[in-house]
């Protein structure tokens, strides 16, 4: 595993944030380092972060500085591809200056809002795309109508749609308003406008739909249109999640 062009360990830990060299040798001889699935006790080894994969306590570590991972707040009105033909706002005019070619981790409806996560790892993208890792989904809708106790049930029991039948995780009512009721939904699948399609089926039209967690990452207080670097801790929960 060690690679003599490559950097040492202990500062490709520290970077990660870790700690100090001397705290990152100790998690070393405490054996509790990975690269490339085994176990390194020795001070002084190299690697390639580009090629090599690093893990500390079971979790993968991104020790290649040129990875990057963004959770983005899409405004309602943009397009999930970096460019639009038909010349609509799309993520390029948010992320278009950054050096790096990224991918969008997903989409998002052109009148849905919320989190997007975009990344140059293609590898971990198309981990988290695809049906068989489950990675769940979390939304929150303004719906018209007055949300009825039987509605979780039915859309948990699942509900037939033209491609197919299809179920939610869960499902929770958040707030009534006079007309119209707030509810949240998690569901892992990814076909189009299927938070929609499932609501209007059960006679509840979305009338506002946002996405607001994608696995371990929340929206939290981002703002529209901006984006925010992911923290090493949830970088390693999606790894966790796509089985990485």
């Amino acid at each position: 595993m060690h690679d003599p062009e490559g950097v040492r360990l202990q500062k490709l830990l520290a970077a990660a944030g870790f700690g100090s060299r001397r705290a990152c040798e100790k998690l070393i001889e405490d054996g509790r380092v990975q690269v490339d699935g085994q176990v390194v006790r020795e001070q002084g080894v190299r690697v390639d972060p580009a090629r090599q994969v690093v893990h500390v306590d079971g979790d993968r570590v991104v020790v290649d500085s040129d990875k990057v991972y963004l959770a983005f707040n899409k405004p309602a009105g943009v397009v999930s591809t970096m460019q639009d033909d038909e010349g609509r706002p799309c993520l390029a005019d948010y992320v278009g200056h950054l050096s790096q070619r990224l991918f969008h981790v997903g989409r998002l409806d052109f009148d849905t809002e919320g989190l997007l996560l975009l990344t140059n790892d293609g590898e971990l993208a198309h981990r988290l795309q695809h049906p068989a890792y489950g990675v769940p989904k979390t939304y929150v809708a303004q719906v018209h109508g007055v949300v009825g106790r039987d509605v979780g049930r039915r859309l948990r029991d699942g509900v037939e749609l033209e491609d197919g039948p299809a179920k939610v995780d869960s499902f929770k009512l958040v707030d009534s308003l006079p007309g119209h009721s707030i509810v949240e939904v998690v569901l892992h699948e990814g076909r189009k406008h299927i938070v929609r399609r499932m609501l209007d089926q059960v006679g509840f039209p979305v009338e506002m739909l946002a996405r607001t967690q994608v696995g371990p990452v929340q929206l939290g207080e981002l703002r529209p249109g901006r984006y925010r670097a992911l923290a090493a801790e949830e970088v390693a929960q999606l790894y966790r999640a796509a089985g990485l």
